[in-house]
């Protein structure tokens, strides 16, 4: 088998090695090809294979994630993709069809390939257990920005901005997007790259972590802040709805819906977030615990149905 994806360092890159974790675990043999940026160092690569075809001969099961690399397809005797819709690119359009299916990480994803004519399947997705219960919880609010410019960090700060009786909020979030705005004694703002262990500390020590994401292939920033037990706070939008709910997170409504890609995009402002940020605040302590437990079970939950049934939806012909 092989699998392809962007090796970005991020999402993408924990998505490949998840895929192919799970089909060694199956007792297949698994090539993992990672590409960067560079299209000639790409196309290097895929030639490469092309010349190792001569003796290996095609893949069994070629997997590609998110992107679409038309030169590889015919190394393959099954083509499946898992596609993220808001990344979507219209070139990779009239390449579907030759995909045998798309695995779509969510229902939100099923559908919109599904109108678009593909053989679609349902396999859901999981994310890292980031879970350390040796941390103590703070009621501080944590907020993961990373490397995207769609996790609604500028209206989360606005908010802050505007409440200084609020708890602390912890912003982590990469430079290419990030802006310093006027300072406010209530948020600490880390702009770079973080370590891993600071980021798993970080994310057991707040109690309600706040991901209002305009768009998401999946939600690894949500499904790891339920993995801890986290009360989250996002957006009431699909697919970030279909992760966290009511029972055991806080949605809230987008003040305004466009397009990204194939999806919708959803934007909250500073007053949906301020209503949604009171609500919890409010909440008396047994009710905290209460979704904090059902956000740990269902990141459970979650997690064994993907790993039950992936590499069996995958096999299929």
């Amino acid at each position: 088998m092989r699998i392809f994806g962007r090796d970005n360092g991020a999402g993408l890159a924990r998505d490949m090695r998840l895929v192919a974790h799970l089909m060694q675990q199956a007792g297949h043999d698994v090539d993992v090809v990672g590409f960067g940026n560079e299209k000639g160092i790409r196309m290097l690569r895929e030639a490469g294979l092309w010349v190792a075809r001569g003796w290996r001969g095609r893949a069994d099961l070629q997997v590609s994630l998110e992107h679409v690399y038309s030169m590889s397809l015919a190394l393959g005797r099954r083509n499946v993709l898992i596609p993220n819709p808001e990344w979507f690119r219209d070139k990779w359009t009239p390449l579907l069809p030759r995909f045998d299916a798309l695995l779509c990480k969510t229902r939100h994803a099923e559908r919109i390939f599904g109108e678009l004519g593909c053989r679609t399947r349902h396999i859901g997705f999981t994310s890292e257990d980031r879970l350390d219960a040796a941390v103590p919880r703070e009621d501080a609010f944590l907020h993961l920005a990373g490397r995207s410019p769609v996790k609604g960090t500028e209206a989360v700060l606005a908010a802050w901005r505007r409440r200084s009786d609020w708890p602390r909020l912890v912003v982590l979030q990469g430079p290419r997007y990030a802006r310093r705005g006027p300072p406010a004694a209530n948020i600490e703002h880390r702009i770079g790259k973080a370590d891993d262990a600071e980021v798993r500390r970080l994310q057991n020590a707040h109690r309600f972590h706040i991901g209002p994401s305009e768009a998401e292939g999946f939600g690894h920033c949500l499904m790891e802040a339920m993995s801890v037990g986290a009360i989250t706070l996002t957006v009431d939008g699909e697919p970030m709805n279909e992760l966290v709910d009511d029972s055991h997170g806080v949605l809230i409504p987008p003040s305004s819906v466009g397009s990204l890609g194939l999806a919708p995009s959803y934007r909250v402002d500073p007053v949906g977030i301020e209503a949604a940020v009171d609500r919890v605040l409010a909440m008396p302590v047994a009710e905290r615990e209460a979704r904090s437990r059902r956000a740990r079970a269902r990141f459970e939950a979650n997690d064994a149905a993907f790993r039950n049934n992936f590499v069996q939806i995958a096999m299929e012909d």
